[in-house]
């Protein structure tokens, strides 16, 4: 068993006499009524003697925060969900034995007060407590006050603590489930069907990642944790429905920076019969409806640019960004070779299982990618990298598919659906060989999703949205961690 701190050991002690006063330490239900933020709204235009006249009860829990004792009269803080709001007990009001037992509470114990709203010398709008309760013993001391948890690995572990002391990551706890609700009702209104599918899996496609694999015991078979939504929401349109979008977890065995973590959250949505221009329409609406929801405004400050994410964004084709930074011009005919012998001109890296897709993407990503700041739909990707998108009749090399960029990162990515079974089994073919030559995030032959484009999908848009990211740029988070209640972390040593 660990060994207490002084601290510690003081708060036990007082546990014990709680107990011998009949007191449960850990608590029983407290009908709350009111929240800290609420109070401070209603009441804040209340003069003084209005408040002292009308006596308008309240009820209010939390942690207690901050202490100032002062003889037969105290004032602390209280913490809610919402915020804080100051507490004026007095020995007059309370009695002794009830006082003397606040006098005993220490910080980050959870108490319940029921008392009236009332405002101090200086206007603070402050519950004069009639009636005191305990509920919950704290018994590790919170960090100081100034500080909180300073180790930024520790604030990630120890969410808990963090939210207790850090106001701006209970801001943005609140706001994740704020954006993701705009998103369903948003998509809703529009005649979207919300539905859920498998996270296991036994193939492996939908998207470019490596998976992480786990073993079914009874069926004695390796499964995936799913890389993507993609694949089973389009035969969800085979089968009828319509207009279809899944709001879930997603699982990549990847690297861990500021924007990626190995357990992230999609949303992919599906609608025959629309095409890449509806999928512009429909992420422009739920990207400037969320900032507009949460923010009241459609301007964003992020990384210390600020930016407008209003309807309108930029629509750009990736050759044409290309050859604005390089001078280099993909739409020319040129042959493999001529392409790597580019790419080894600019410092571009070739793996062997890249074909003329592959360099004209990874041109992109070294010369465009970071240098895109207001929202820009890219779109015509080369085919080699769009296993599951329409060939563009014009140029049959690059594919109906756009990725939106916002300051140097990638949001969201839409095709146009390839639903011709024919030409997404050679697709799915490509993509075995690209796995045979050491692409290890190449898409395995699904025939099941090839015999259910065989009875007929609708043309169709298509759109994934990472959820995380946009939290991100909606509250200004740096990392991903910030808006993942719990990430993933190293085991401590």
């Amino acid at each position: 068993m660990r060994e207490f701190s002084e601290q510690e050991l003081v708060r036990r002690e007082k546990l014990t006499k709680l107990e011998e006063k009949g007191i449960n330490p850990f608590g029983h239900r407290y009908d709350v009524s009111d929240f800290s933020l609420n109070i401070k709204e209603k009441y804040q235009d209340y003069s003084h003697e209005a408040l002292e006249e009308e006596k308008k009860e309240v009820k209010v829990a939390g942690r207690i925060m901050f202490i100032r004792k002062m003889g037969k009269a105290s004032f602390f803080s209280l913490k809610d969900k919402l915020g804080n709001i100051q507490v004026y007990i007095s020995i007059n009001d309370v009695q002794e034995e009830v006082y003397n037992l606040f006098k005993s509470a220490d910080i980050g114990d959870i108490v319940g007060v029921r008392g009236y709203v009332m405002k101090t010398g200086t206007g603070e709008i402050t519950i004069k407590c009639l009636e005191y309760t305990h509920l919950v013993k704290a018994l590790r001391p919170l960090p100081e006050k100034y500080h909180g948890l300073i180790d930024v690995e520790e604030r990630f572990r120890r969410r808990y603590v963090d939210l207790i002391m850090n106001d701006e990551a209970r801001k943005i706890a609140f706001a994740r489930p704020k954006i993701i609700r705009t998103i369903q009702n948003y998509l809703d209104d529009l005649g979207y069907t919300e539905v859920e599918t498998p996270i296991l899996g036994t193939i492996l496609g939908g998207a470019a990642a490596r998976p992480f694999i786990t073993h079914h015991n009874t069926q004695n078979i390796d499964m995936y944790l799913r890389i993507a939504l993609e694949l089973n929401l389009k035969r969800l349109l085979v089968g009828g429905m319509d207009a279809v979008y899944e709001i879930g977890r997603t699982f990549r065995n990847e690297g861990m920076d500021k924007k990626h973590n190995p357990e992230f959250t999609m949303m992919e949505l599906y609608k025959a019969f629309s095409d890449l221009e509806g999928m512009m329409d429909i992420t422009e609406g739920i990207i400037s409806n969320c900032a507009l929801k949460l923010n009241g405004t459609y301007e964003v400050t992020y990384l210390g640019q600020t930016i407008s994410l209003a309807p309108g964004f930029k629509r750009a084709h990736m050759v044409d960004l290309i050859k604005e930074k390089t001078g280099i011009d993909f739409w020319q005919n040129m042959s493999l070779d001529e392409a790597k012998k580019l790419a080894k001109e600019h410092n571009i890296e070739i793996e062997d299982h890249f074909g003329y897709g592959h360099i004209v993407n990874a041109f992109f990503e070294k010369y465009v990618e970071e240098t895109i700041t207001d929202p820009t739909f890219v779109y015509g990707h080369p085919v080699e990298i769009s296993p599951l998108a329409k060939k563009d009749p014009k140029d049959p090399r690059f594919t109906q598919r756009f990725e939106l960029f916002i300051l140097g990162c990638e949001y969201a990515n839409a095709f146009n659906e390839l639903n011709d079974p024919i030409d997404q089994y050679q697709r799915f073919e490509n993509q075995l060989k690209e796995k045979e030559l050491g692409n290890a995030e190449a898409n395995e032959m699904d025939l099941d999703y090839v015999e259910a484009l065989e009875y007929g999908m609708p043309p169709a848009g298509g759109l994934g949205m990472g959820i995380d990211r946009l939290v991100m740029l909606l509250t200004g988070a740096e990392s991903i961690r910030e808006v993942i209640l719990f990430p993933t972390m190293k085991p401590r040593d």
